[in-house]
């Protein structure tokens, strides 16, 4: 069975983010701040998981826009670790750009979802 892009590319950056959010750990930095980078991260893929199996186009197009609300918060998250100096600028860059890779698709595909649904009205 070919696995969707979109849910090979989520289920990757979680790891990574998982992986972060270890060694940040470890380090002793942000404890409190790694549990919110950690579910908007990880709650991407979850989302766009369940959108396979949704009861409907609109639940459909409801998961991927919580996945894509996901994928906002994520970044303001990295974004405050950076400016926290928390993660280096390399970190910074190499997970916005995963998560901006995720990014892209939703909105294509929440795009089409929705002018699918017009069509049947």
């Amino acid at each position: 069975m070919k696995q969707n892009a979109l849910v090979v590319l989520s289920k990757e950056f979680a790891v990574q983010t998982i992986n972060l959010c270890e060694k940040l750990k470890e380090n002793g930095r942000a404890n409190v701040l790694i549990s919110q980078l950690l579910r908007s991260a990880t709650s991407i893929g979850a989302n766009i998981h369940e959108a396979n199996y949704a009861a409907s186009k609109a639940d459909f197009i409801n998961k991927l826009q919580i996945a894509l609300k996901e994928c906002y918060e994520t970044d303001y998250w990295l974004d405050v670790f950076k400016s926290a100096s928390v993660i280096t600028e390399h970190e910074y860059q190499d997970s916005f750009s995963k998560c901006s890779k995720l990014r892209r698709p939703l909105i294509s595909s929440i795009n089409t979802a929705k002018s699918q649904e017009n069509t049947f009205l």
